[in-house]
């Protein structure tokens, strides 16, 4: 069992403190640690091994639904573009890692993947300072058409 497959099941009973929303592919939940602020990943439900794995409309509905969470992401902070990653090489599970980038980011880090930040220092989620964000997230994405 993957770490994807524990939080999916953590989102299902709804003890995981960072679930922002369920959308119609799967589970949004805000990324621990949060690297780069608004930092959110896509979980499918059920989970799979890989985008393939899904018969196409799966993969539509996972694909539109990871777009959905961006346009969210772009609407609440004061991103210039987001960056959308599916590897499943660590965790063999289909994720979506789904990162806001701002201009405000440090120079040498502004056109670097979100890899090359220091993960070991980032803050861990926290619910009083990120909680604000996982809260209009969730009432965004709520509020977003699902062919948007």
């Amino acid at each position: 069992m993957t770490a994807i497959h524990r939080r999916v099941a953590a989102c299902r009973a709804g003890a995981d403190p960072t679930l922002v929303a369920r959308l119609d592919s799967g589970w949004v939940v805000m990324g621990d640690p949060q690297v780069i602020t608004g930092y959110c990943l896509l979980l499918p439900d059920p989970v799979v091994p890989d985008l393939n794995a899904l018969p196409p409309a799966g993969q539509v509905a996972f694909l539109a639904d990871m777009a959905r969470l961006g346009s969210a992401l772009r609407d609440l902070t004061d991103a210039l573009r987001i960056n959308y990653a599916i590897f499943g090489n660590l965790e063999p599970a289909l994720h979506a890692h789904v990162f806001p980038r701002r201009e405000a980011e440090p120079a040498s880090l502004r056109t670097a993947h979100p890899w090359a930040w220091d993960w070991t220092s980032a803050p861990a989620f926290d619910g009083g300072r990120d909680g604000p964000l996982l809260l209009a997230l969730r009432s965004r994405l709520a509020s977003l058409p699902r062919d948007s």
